[in-house]
């Protein structure tokens, strides 16, 4: 088994490359066009992460759980995990149910929303994303109810302001190859305030985000991503990261929160998931690729953690509209 050179371990940054893996699917963008009062009140939406950003006027935010706040120009929200919220123009106006809201279909991903009663004029871009990678799995669930971003610097701002404008653009003029401009834009932005929020944030000394933090633990984690099909043991990770094994299980375990076998059949797993709905290989070949020597062990693997084979997911693909 091949073993990374001193000068590949120097140049991996553990938690870049994590965000690098993230990719969007599912985008929908919507320029709402809005005068008070107004209010609109949006539902859950399971699997997806949802936005505002607020390109004139301003707005109030309500969470329940949470503070209302106030978004002005420039302000930007993130709800990472997807949960029903409502924006107005002030505490006092009425909020309408979102799909009770008529708007004008540019595309099949973008709309604008034209509401409200005349008065004080506010434009919003929204957008609802998913993404589609394992590691959104893991870096979602570290993240709040909300991400606020208020204090833009010039060049942030600039530049913000300057992607949004594209992505309008790509959008209305609907150019060969529009959509897949606009979700790699959609890529950035979402990353971005997501390295936002890392960087401002004190995390808890373990967790994911710490470990891949970590100088040694962050390696192996990014070996293993790098390369799930290499037959990884504790004492090859121990290795390649120039730790004993029984220190490196243990430190691994503490931040990780699991071991480290544990994690990479996790990862394995959900990864096969993914290729299960997106594409029509094989199970051996399937197998192969996820690090199992055969397509029986990977079928057993697969059970143990999602509790069903793996040919289910392929059959509920295929009925799938989608």
């Amino acid at each position: 088994m091949s073993r990374p050179q001193p000068e590949q371990l120097s140049s991996i940054d553990p938690l870049g490359e994590t965000l690098h893996l993230l990719r969007l699917t599912g985008t929908l963008y919507c320029r709402s066009e809005l005068s008070a009062p107004w209010g609109i009140e949006l539902p859950p939406f399971e699997g997806c992460m949802m936005f505002h950003i607020v390109t004139a006027g301003s707005c109030i935010l309500e969470v329940a759980g949470r503070e209302p706040c106030e978004l002005r120009q420039g302000s930007l929200a993130l709800l990472p995990h997807g949960i029903g919220h409502t924006i107005r123009s002030s505490r006092s106006a009425d909020a309408a149910p979102l799909f009770d809201i008529p708007v004008e279909q540019i595309s099949e991903r973008y709309e604008i929303m034209r509401h409200g009663g005349g008065g004080e004029p506010t434009h919003l871009t929204c957008g609802v994303v998913r993404f589609d990678h394992v590691a959104a799995d893991h870096l979602i669930s570290l993240l709040p109810n909300v991400i606020q971003v208020d204090a833009w610097t010039e060049d942030d701002g600039s530049w913000l302001q300057s992607t949004l404008r594209f992505i309008s653009r790509e959008a209305s003029e609907l150019r060969p190859g529009g959509e897949t401009v606009i979700t790699r834009l959609a890529d950035i932005l979402v990353i971005q305030i997501i390295r936002s929020w890392i960087d401002s944030e004190e995390h808890a000394e373990g967790g994911w985000l710490a470990a891949l933090s970590d100088k040694q633990v962050g390696r192996a984690l990014t070996l293993m991503h790098r390369d799930p099909a290499q037959q990884w043991t504790v004492a090859s990770l121990a290795e390649s990261v120039s730790m004993s094994r029984s220190a490196f299980a243990a430190r691994f375990t503490e931040l990780v929160g699991e071991s480290a076998m544990r994690y990479l059949t996790h990862w394995r797993m959900r990864l096969a998931r993914t290729q299960l709905r997106e594409n029509n290989e094989s199970l051996s070949v399937l197998a192969e690729r996820v690090g199992y020597t055969s397509e029986a062990a990977f079928c057993r693997a697969y059970k143990r953690i999602f509790n069903e084979p793996p040919g289910k997911v392929r059959r509920e693909s295929v009925r799938s509209p989608d």
